[in-house]
């Protein structure tokens, strides 16, 4: 599931200084998604690339897109004008109306302005704007779910039994987003049954905070995958080859490197050089990661030949306890250099190979702590990540493919 960070500036946060503060905080800190008045659209794109979602709270249930627009509103601010003919990436209904409780619940929903106005066709997105304040406005976001991309739902006294409901009531109709003032309940909301949340929708004017539910985003999207243990069978030296040095655009930790092998279903872990030798300077943004034809994984979970990367490509990162983050390939550098062929037997007997380059700079995972591939020996176990699993342009297949 891919989660998303809205962050919301509307007038109720403050004037435009406030809100341009949270707008600018948002872009820094990599959210995905603003949520603004509709007067607010053209100066949020000035700002930066950012989805914006946009309130719609004149009761004017015709598209900007769909509308024609004056020079000049009825005031003749032209300024204003200029900003009410910006197309938002979505429309949302809600304030002002029945959606935040300003206008009571119709009894039945059939009659709703706000429904009314989701069913409307249109070339925007459009979604809901929920204050859940009891069970019969859970009722009005299952139904507004059904007609928008987007249902907004705000917890009064921040509880998980309404958000559980609509988790397991909703499913798949809607991106549900949960409001939430802080990085912690961002976390719970994408971990409420497991499941989560799809969204979450941000209202704190703390900068820090913002960066920190982004955090929280990436880490709720990250693998934790299962390293395991294979016993090296053969050390040899073999000729010169095409050796790929992946540097990343960010530090990597002493534990941290990546995934690489000539076998997509078993690839070696391999440290970052980020440790100092008496003949090189530690470069912690530095994989030296073997030879061209060999995969290295990726984020999405798929592989990349190492001949493939190049700068601006993901590639994943790795610990030593398999859990994962992504970086930006800043430079990739291919030199020839002296190989070393490493051959490893997992426990369900599957023989797994690679080449590292003949340099002691290389450090490779062991059962024994980071060691250094000119050191390795027949019967140490090297650290890798196996699957049974063959696959095709990086991309795991059921069937057969034979590697040697």
């Amino acid at each position: 599931m891919t989660r998303s960070v809205w962050i919301k500036a509307d007038d109720t946060v403050g004037d435009w200084n406030d809100r341009r503060a949270r707008i600018t905080a948002a872009l820094e800190a990599g959210a995905d998604w603003v949520l603004v008045d509709e007067d607010d659209v053209e100066r949020v794109r000035e700002l930066g690339d950012i989805n914006v979602a946009a309130f719609r709270t004149d009761g004017d249930v015709t598209l900007v897109d769909d509308a024609e627009t004056d020079d000049t509103d009825a005031d003749g601010d032209a300024e204003l004008a200029a900003s009410s003919v910006a197309d938002p990436d979505a429309i949302i209904v809600g304030k002002n109306g029945e959606g935040d409780a300003t206008i009571d619940l119709p009894n039945d929903f059939s009659g709703s302005a706000d429904l009314s106005t989701l069913r409307r066709n249109g070339d925007l997105d459009r979604g809901a704007y929920v204050r859940i304040l009891d069970t019969e406005y859970e009722a009005f976001a299952e139904t507004a779910a059904e007609e928008g991309e987007y249902t907004i739902v705000i917890g009064e006294d921040w509880t998980i039994i309404p958000l559980e409901n609509l988790i397991a009531r909703i499913g798949d109709e809607t991106d549900l987003v949960a409001g939430v003032t802080s990085a912690e309940e961002a976390k719970t909301a994408f971990e409420t049954l497991e499941l989560g949340s799809d969204a979450v929708l941000l209202d704190s004017d703390d900068p820090d905070e913002i960066r920190r539910t982004v955090e929280v985003r990436d880490e709720a999207e990250r693998e934790s995958l299962d390293l395991e243990f294979a016993e090296v069978l053969d050390v040899e030296q073999i000729g010169s080859a095409d050796r790929v040095c992946v540097d990343t655009g960010s530090l990597l930790e002493h534990d941290e490197g990546m995934l690489v092998g000539s076998m997509s279903r078993g690839l070696v872990f391999v440290h970052a050089e980020t440790a100092d030798s008496p003949y090189v300077a530690s470069r912690p943004f530095r994989v030296n990661a073997g030879a061209v034809h060999a995969y290295v994984r990726t984020p999405d979970g798929g592989t990349k030949y190492l001949s493939e990367l190049q700068s601006g490509d993901e590639v994943q990162i790795v610990d030593t306890d398999g859990n994962t983050r992504e970086a930006i390939v800043g430079r990739v550098k291919i030199e020839q250099r002296p190989m070393f062929r490493v051959a490893l037997e997992t426990d369900e007997g599957d023989r797994i190979e690679t080449l590292l380059q003949n340099a002691e700079t290389i450090k490779v995972a062991t059962a024994t702590g980071r060691t250094a591939v000119t050191e390795l020996e027949a019967g140490d176990e090297l650290l890798l990540y196996y699957e049974d699993t063959a696959r095709h342009f990086g991309e795991a297949v059921e069937e057969s493919i034979i590697e040697k």
